[in-house]
């Protein structure tokens, strides 16, 4: 008798329209409202999926390995065409990938120390980020207007906020780092817009107002 699939991760896609489930055989994609199911991949020999990630209700995936028999290396992040079935592209590491998040024109990886941001439509690398060890795998990203992207600091408790604007053209990066709590960060939150953010620990919460736009300051 054939087991069940264990669900390994959970996550929206750009706009929450849709979700995929990532399981011990693959993944398996819903839609919001209404609440339907539009398929399900199972791979070869249990193929596991600890990671999947869709671009807004494409048939563009980024998938990472996990479970006991896992599918890809989990030091690759695979980009995956369903229509194809098959990846289309990949991006490799020294170390396990812990999570990645998806805008429509770049690919956020995270790994136990760095945060590295790829330009989507030729992989090329555009942004390296240094956090403390961040076993949860611990980003989020804005998907509108002004890139913001909130991940672990450099200390215990902080938070680190990049926001990337254009300035008369130009790119700006600015990085602020914000001791949120006195313990370890468990959780960051963000909404669509980058304006608001909050953080948890284990002994509690933190938000921060106005992230980007007229009014920044703390």
């Amino acid at each position: 008798m054939t087991s069940s699939p264990s669900i390994l991760n959970l996550s929206f896609n750009n706009n929450n329209g849709c979700f995929s489930v990532a399981t011990t055989n693959g993944f398996i994609i819903y839609t919001i409202d209404p609440f339907t199911h539009i398929f399900t991949r199972d791979f070869p020999n249990n193929g596991g999926i600890a990671v999947a990630q869709i671009l807004l209700r494409t048939n563009i995936l980024v998938l990472v390995g996990g479970g006991p028999s896992p599918q890809f290396p989990l030091n690759k992040v695979m980009i995956w065409d369903d229509n194809q079935s098959r990846s289309i592209g990949e991006l490799s590491f020294r170390s396990n990938v812990k999570s990645v998040r998806l805008r429509c024109d770049c690919i956020i990886v995270v790994l136990l120390q760095k945060i590295l941001v790829y330009n989507f439509s030729d992989l090329t690398l555009m942004h390296e980020i240094e956090t403390a060890k961040n076993h949860k795998g611990l980003c989020e990203v804005s998907q509108s207007g002004e890139m913001v992207l909130v991940c672990m600091g450099l200390q215990k408790g902080q938070v680190r906020v990049e926001n990337f604007a254009r300035v008369r053209g130009l790119s700006k990066r600015t990085t602020r780092f914000v001791m949120a709590h006195d313990s370890s960060v468990e959780c960051v939150a963000l909404t669509k817009d980058g304006r608001l953010m909050a953080s948890a620990s284990s002994k509690g919460c933190w938000k921060i107002p106005a992230l980007c736009g007229p009014n920044m300051s703390i």
